[in-house]
């Protein structure tokens, strides 16, 4: 009979697994924090009011119909549409309309059925020229 005990081996923490791991969560974490992008457009979803009618008056206004054609609402507040239906177009006709003032609200009112591109397009464009204040006109919903 064997009465001594047997020696262990010395248990040993290995680090180069450890370094391992560390250096895959760090290169996740970087390649994941890569990807977050931020926009410089605030949107805000238009809330009925007094105060929000009256802004309506002193903004500016961007329709866009079912086609996806573009008209601007001038002083008397009639939509005219642009005589050439680009994107260069409107971001010239809502840079020489609305001149320095882009603190000025930035409504965009488009149909239902208007294609996704013309909507991401003025808002591009709206980006581009500054305007911080972007808002989507829409309809109350019936009763």
């Amino acid at each position: 009979m064997e009465f001594r005990r047997k020696k262990r081996a010395p248990v040993e923490i290995g680090l180069i697994p450890m370094i391992d791991v560390l250096l895959v969560l760090l290169f996740f974490f970087m390649v994941a924090t890569t990807f977050r992008h931020h926009t410089n457009l605030k949107i805000n979803l238009p809330e009925a009011s007094g105060e929000e009618r009256e802004q309506a008056s002193k903004a500016i206004n961007l329709f866009i119909d079912a086609d996806g054609k573009y008209a601007i609402a001038g002083e008397d507040g009639k939509a005219q549409p642009l005589a050439e239906q680009s994107l260069q177009s409107l971001k010239d006709a809502l840079a020489a309309f609305s001149g320095d003032a882009k603190q000025l609200p930035f409504i965009i009112s488009a149909d239902g059925k208007t294609p996704h591109q013309a909507v991401v397009g003025a808002l591009d464009v709206a980006n581009q020229l500054g305007f911080n204040h972007v808002t989507f006109a829409i309809n109350p919903p019936e009763k």
